[in-house]
């Protein structure tokens, strides 16, 4: 993987907290924003991909009314997981 130049303009403010952050970690300010972003494009990666199996699968919020031969809520038939 190639790397790219990218510049940013910030005011010295926010650059002090970005430092006081990368410090505690024992980071360069760089490394420490690189993380942040890396981090922050996973999450929204997850997000994504956690609403797309909701979407597939549905997303439970309704449990499907017990059968017959099913056994009241919370409760495990003697036979459960015995073939």
């Amino acid at each position: 993987m190639g790397s790219t130049v990218l510049s940013l303009r910030i005011d010295s403010e926010l650059l002090d907290r970005l430092k006081r952050h990368a410090a505690k970690r024992g980071m360069s300010v760089q490394d420490y924003v690189v993380r942040t972003l890396v981090r922050e494009d996973f999450d929204e990666r997850f997000k994504t991909a956690v609403e797309e199996t909701e979407k597939f699968y549905g997303d439970g919020a309704e449990p499907e009314p017990p059968g017959p031969a099913a056994a009241p809520l919370g409760q495990v038939r003697p036979s459960a997981g015995i073939a």
